[in-house]
Parts: C-alpha cells; structure tokens; sequence
C-alpha cells in the first residue's frame, strides 16, 4: 500500500469514526428528549382546573363531580358540617348542592404551583343559586382552597376547603 492510499484510508476511516459519533450523539440527544421531565405547570393552567370542576356542577350529576376529586380526597364543604372523605360522602354532598344548579365564578385567585404533579389554589369565589321551589336566585361568596394533585397524568382534587365569607 503506497504512503498516499494509507493517508486516504486513514482520512475514510476517521471520516466514518467523526461521523458515526455524530449520529450516535444526535440519537442519544432526541431520545433524552422523550424522557425530560414534564414542566411545571403555569399558574393559569392550574386556576383553569376550576372551569373544569364547575363545568362538572353545571351537569347536575354529583357522580360526574366527584370523578373530579382522587379516591381519598377531602372536602370540608361549604353548606354541610360533615366533613367528606370519600367518594360516597362527595357524591352524597353534590347530590344535595346540585338541587340549587350552582354556578360558581371566582372573585380573587392566588395559585401556588408546588412543582409538577402538584398545586394549590386559593381565593374567593361566588354561587348563584336557585332556589329549586320559588326559581329565586341568591350569590353567596365563599373561600375557597383547592389543593391538585396530578395521578397517573389527570389533575384530581386532593383536598378542597370551602367556607361561606363570615362579613356576607
């Protein structure tokens, strides 16, 4: 082999090597991209998981708001002195509140976004409600906390406090 076909072999060769590491490290590049962890979500993301929760009330199926909550969720409800634990006190609450076809619409909201899979949201909201025997309508203003949870890829309320405003 002449001095000039070793330099050309050399050259291919470490061409191949140069290129063959490239495509190895742009490989290994788009499929970590695959495998980053999720982003935290924003603060609206989470203030809009209310919409969902009150789209839920507005159907007037209490199975339908409690599919909202996790399996061992509390709530401290605004118009019972139970306290719910699970999904049968929730739906048994809903089914109760549902009868004045609340509509629920938030006056303040402060979102905390712990990381990820979790956040907290406080403030104060509003219902209209109607009264299912006269057709009267009254607002009553509330605080609120809602804390979320995301499992196996779904926000659920995990815990959710609701008090009417003491000063209404």
């Amino acid at each position: 082999m002449t001095r000039t076909t070793r330099i050309r072999a050399a050259l291919v060769t470490a061409t191949a090597v140069v290129t063959a590491a490239t495509v190895t490290v742009g490989v290994s590049a788009a499929g970590s991209e695959k495998h980053a962890k999720p982003s935290k979500p924003t603060e609206k993301q989470i203030a809009a998981l209310f919409d969902g929760w009150n789209s839920a009330l507005r159907t007037g199926d209490a199975e339908i708001v409690a599919d909202r909550y996790a399996a061992d969720a509390v709530l401290l409800p605004t118009v019972s002195n139970k306290v719910r634990t699970d999904r049968a006190g929730i739906v048994d609450y809903f089914e109760h509140f549902l009868h004045n076809k609340p509509v629920g619409k938030k006056v303040q909201t402060i979102v905390d976004v712990l990381d990820r899979d979790s956040a907290i949201d406080t403030g104060v909201y509003a219902f209209t409600l109607t009264d299912p025997d006269t057709g009267r309508k009254r607002v009553v203003e509330a605080r609120y906390t809602y804390e979320y949870e995301k499992r196996d890829g779904v926000w659920k309320i995990v815990n959710h406090h609701s008090s009417a405003m003491p000063e209404g």
